[in-house]
């Protein structure tokens, strides 16, 4: 059974993946604010993935295009974060699936009560 903080580490690191992945040239500043975390906690992530070997940095700051860093997944990065995702919808639909029974049990409840308000419930 995970835990919840390897929930929350899992899912941070597969959208920091899915974003890297998307744009590898994306500032950590941005990164930060797309995830949601500190820009310290980004920096903190970015090298336990770099150091997990899913990640890897390359400095261009010399180069003629000044991009910056550029962050690539490498292959295992790649095969990690297909887990990550299969393991990240799976949780989702079974959250989905949990939210659509407990909505349908409150309709079904409000529907039998003898003082339902008037408005119509959407479905």
């Amino acid at each position: 059974m995970t835990t919840r903080r390897q929930t929350i580490n899992e899912d941070t690191h597969f959208w920091t993946l899915k974003l890297l992945q998307e744009n590898p040239g994306i500032s950590q500043r941005s990164l930060a604010k797309e995830v949601g975390m500190s820009l310290s906690g980004v920096n903190y992530c970015l090298q336990a993935l770099v150091e997990k070997g899913w990640l890897k940095l390359g400095n261009f700051r010399k180069s003629s295009n000044k991009l910056g860093y550029v962050y690539l997944l490498t292959p295992t990065g790649i095969a990690e974060k297909s887990a990550l995702t299969a393991r990240f919808l799976t949780r989702k639909m079974a959250e989905y699936e949990q939210l659509r029974e407990e909505i349908d049990a409150l309709q079904n409840e409000l529907m039998q009560s003898p003082n339902m308000p008037d408005e119509k419930i959407a479905s």
